[in-house]
């Protein structure tokens, strides 16, 4: 069974229900790749909101996760940690590194929107003004 992922504009939402198995993470992994290399997207907001525990191994999923769509380009958020997860995460010295959090999923799309204007002001910025990309 896929992790459905839904476009809107050029933003992704998908939501973790439950354990991912080694088949639908890395599908999972496939399916948001190919949507920001195709132009479709310039991020994605995951929502965990159902998971009640996170081992290390979807620990390792959401990092990795995060590491490829950012080394794609893409900006990432990830919304819904329930206070168990996060305390979870923290006693088994797993964080989620580099990753935009947001409560819920609306504020994340907010947060996904906010971060998505910034990071484009700042490449319009820098194509107008090249020399102050090296402090010329």
């Amino acid at each position: 069974m896929r992790v459905p992922v839904l476009r809107l504009g050029h933003i992704l939402l998908t939501s973790v229900q439950s354990d991912l198995t080694d088949e639908q993470a890395m599908t999972l992994q496939g399916d948001i790749l190919e949507l920001l290399r195709d132009g479709k997207a310039d991020g994605i907001v995951i929502d965990i909101t159902s998971v009640d525990v996170v081992d290390s191994y979807m620990a390792r999923v959401l990092n990795e996760t995060a590491r490829m769509a950012r080394i794609m380009g893409g900006e990432v958020v990830l919304t819904g940690m329930q206070p168990l997860v996060a305390l979870t995460l923290v006693e088994m010295g797993r964080e989620i590194i580099g990753v935009e959090t947001a409560l819920d999923l609306e504020s994340g799309v907010e947060r996904l929107k906010s971060s998505l204007a910034r990071r484009d002001r700042d490449r319009n910025d820098t194509r107008a003004n090249p020399g102050d990309r090296y402090g010329e």
